[in-house]
């Protein structure tokens, strides 16, 4: 069959195909370039997040070390997770004097309610913070630090103090008080709260070994 176009219109469609290559190929770069920047950026921003949530449950001054750089994992489903959890050590000269668990409560109303929990190397807690949840607005989620200061209330507790029977909500005899319409959101804090505590008791080599010890 006789090709009719001219060989100016067969230059012309190549040029055009060339450019839209051409154009293709920079903005897959242009893309590619930009997701590296961003996945960066937000991870960048995550960690600093992190640290902010980390810092607030310690006190002032407390550690010197790189803090979300310090991290272990603790296995026991007392801690909400048939998987093994974050632990944060946060050291002073060298020494540990306080890590922090991402404990889980199950149990929320809502589903799972995320935890982050200070414990002092004496297993006094140093603090408490809820990072995720589900639960209902304007009652269960007076967990939250932005919505109540009603998780201050955990800030050098332990096992001993409160005693086994004071570990719960006012409603079941405990310390601890319940929200007005959500009483399962703060029981299923405290429980979490306590066990952790109690794994913590149970065996605090593991959460104070250093790397290399827990290696080895």
């Amino acid at each position: 069959m006789k090709d009719d176009a001219s060989p100016s219109l067969r230059e012309s469609i190549r040029s055009s195909a060339l450019m839209l290559g051409l154009f293709a190929a920079a903005s897959t770069s242009l893309l590619a370039l930009t997701h590296c920047s961003t996945k960066s950026a937000i991870a960048r921003s995550e960690q600093q997040m992190l640290l902010n949530e980390l810092q607030h449950i310690l006190p002032p001054n407390s550690f010197d070390n790189a803090l979300t750089e310090d991290l272990s994992f603790v296995s026991d489903p007392r801690l909400g997770s048939h998987e093994p959890v974050k632990v944060w050590r946060a050291r002073r000269d060298g020494q540990i004097n306080a890590v922090i668990v991402a404990a889980e409560a199950p149990d929320g109303y809502n589903g799972r309610i995320g935890l982050l929990v200070g414990i002092q190397r004496d297993g006094s807690l140093a603090g408490v913070r809820v990072t995720t949840h589900r639960e209902t607005p304007g009652l269960g989620d007076d967990v939250d630090i932005s919505r109540s200061d009603w998780i201050l209330g955990f800030t050098g507790k332990s096992l001993g103090n409160p005693d086994k029977a004071g570990w719960a909500v006012k409603k079941d005899g405990g310390i601890f008080d319940q929200f007005t319409g959500a009483t399962i959101t703060p029981r299923a804090v405290v429980k979490a709260v306590h066990n952790t505590l109690q794994v913590y008791a149970d065996n605090p080599q593991a959460f104070l070994a250093d790397h290399a010890a827990a290696a080895e």
